[in-house]
């Protein structure tokens, strides 16, 4: 653990050895990052000296900056081929229907959504009021674009069935006012794929862009339809597409933090950039947010798709096929169970049915076995539900999983559905944001077992209270509960 007495800065410099040891110790409780049990967070493919490459690899250029790529064309050079390898095979490049896609390397999906809704909405300075059109099922991110940058959101409800939003109610959010559409591909709570080519084609019947966003598992999609699955078209080969979003640090099994952001051609992303020389220093010039960039990601980025070539990302995205078929028989195997949507890429997402089976409980009694999933609330009549990101790496384990929920779900129904006092739910379902008090939030967390350090094992008690809360009150919960956890070491 770390030393309270000195913190991370001490008086006297440590050996090395023990500073390792020291983060070594702080890792251990960390949830597991290889072995396929954590379905959410982390992409393990299971590839034995996958790893020591690209801790290699980032080491060549961790200090390598890529605010000036004429200083450092090595990285340049990479960024431009992992540009390439994402386009073309994502429907664009030389002999296809968008032969001059063009893209920047960013740290993540965020940043990637982020700059696609500042593209569209430089792009469109005649606008005093800009708009996206966003399906609720798409990604945060786009609410968080919304608001970084002073742009209104509409959402449009998913079908209840389907988890898609219909193109009628995408057709009739577009305003004059709107810059952007959003499909995904796949969705990332329920991991079906929207109608992207109808949403694309009335957003250019419109006159409007359309990005897709694939980062979560849109690099998987193309291997799971050459090995025969019916993915529906959603790239650059559908008219009307005009940006898309992919991680690396996902299906592409690269270490953290570096994702793609494609244009259909080089005008589409000019006003993604941003330059500025009015000031006696350097004359800015940034494709992505920020400035300073470590070129280790994009280096490690490049030399695992080096290493596991074509051929590696079609065995991949095989096992992790059968993985998604073997984990979905076994919610199908648990009485009470269901899953929220036929798995169509990578994710398998299921609820309860009975309810006497807490989801919230299973999701516990899944940890204490070692099996750590993502919990999700209900939300717009769209019932509470577990989901699962499988990998590679969990196809081994998935004859083991069926009987670890069995026996959770088993427990789940001994222990009983989570109980909060009426009193406190009555408090959650009448408060507004504004009404929280220190105080208030203090007592709710310390009842919680919330504070300072680590969050408890079991948070069935703070789902379910949560799920009780209206979503502007949750939000404003959560960050609370965050920042009780984020405290400096003196």
């Amino acid at each position: 653990m770390i030393d309270e007495t000195t913190g991370a800065l001490p008086v006297e410099g440590m050996p090395a050895a023990r500073v390792l040891d020291e983060i070594r110790a702080l890792r251990a409780a960390d949830r597991p990052t290889h072995g396929g049990r954590l379905f959410a967070y982390v992409y393990d493919p299971g590839v034995a000296g996958l790893d020591e490459l690209a801790q290699a690899a980032y080491a060549e250029s961790a200090h390598v900056n890529g605010l000036d790529p004429t200083a450092f064309p090595s990285l340049l050079a990479m960024e431009n081929a992992l540009v390439g390898a994402a386009a073309r095979l994502l429907g664009g490049g030389p002999g296809t229907s968008a032969p001059d896609v063009v893209g920047s390397v960013t740290s993540g999906g965020t940043e990637s959504l982020i700059l696609a809704v500042k593209a569209a909405r430089d792009a469109r300075p005649d606008l005093t009021e800009p708009r996206i059109v966003v399906p609720v099922s798409g990604h945060a991110a786009f609410a968080k674009a919304a608001h970084y940058l002073r742009v209104a959101l509409d959402p449009v409800p998913v079908d209840p069935v389907t988890l898609r939003p219909v193109v009628a109610d995408v057709a009739a959010a577009i305003r004059p006012e709107t810059m952007l559409v959003v499909a995904s591909a796949p969705s990332y709570a329920h991991g079906v794929i929207d109608p992207v080519a109808e949403i694309a084609a009335v957003a250019a019947a419109a006159g409007v862009r359309c990005h897709v966003d694939a980062c979560f598992g849109g690099w998987t999609l193309p291997w799971l339809r050459r090995l025969g699955a019916p993915v529906p078209p959603f790239d650059f080969a559908v008219p009307g597409v005009t940006s898309i979003s992919v991680d690396l640090h996902k299906y592409a099994y690269a270490p953290k933090g570096v994702s793609v952001l494609l244009h259909r051609d080089p005008g589409l992303r000019a006003p993604q950039f941003f330059a500025y020389a009015d000031w006696p220093g350097y004359t800015m010039v940034n494709p992505v947010i920020a400035s300073t960039r470590s070129g280790g990601p994009i280096a490690a980025a490049y030399a695992t798709l080096r290493h596991l070539g074509e051929d590696g990302y079609l065995r991949l995205a095989a096992v992790t096929r059968d993985a998604v078929a073997g984990l979905a028989d076994a919610v199908r195997a648990v009485d009470g169970l269901r899953l929220l949507a036929e798995p169509e890429s990578t994710v398998v997402c299921f609820t309860a049915d009975d309810p006497g089976l807490d989801l919230f409980v299973l999701v516990d009694e899944l940890t204490a076995r070692g099996w750590h999933t993502q919990p999700q609330l209900a939300y717009a009549g769209l019932p509470a539900s577990v989901h699962l990101t499988v990998t590679a790496a969990v196809a081994p384990r998935v004859a083991e999983f069926g009987p670890a929920l069995a026996e959770a779900a088993a427990a789940a129904r001994a222990a009983g559905p989570v109980v909060l006092p009426p009193e406190l739910l009555a408090l959650a379902g009448s408060l507004t944001p504004e009404a929280l008090t220190p105080d208030l939030i203090g007592g709710l967390a310390a009842g919680l077992g919330l504070g300072a350090g680590p969050a408890p094992d079991r948070m069935a008690a703070v789902n379910t209270l949560l799920q009780a809360a209206p979503v502007r009150l949750r939000e404003r919960l959560l960050v609370e509960f965050v920042g009780l956890l984020q405290r400096p070491t003196w």
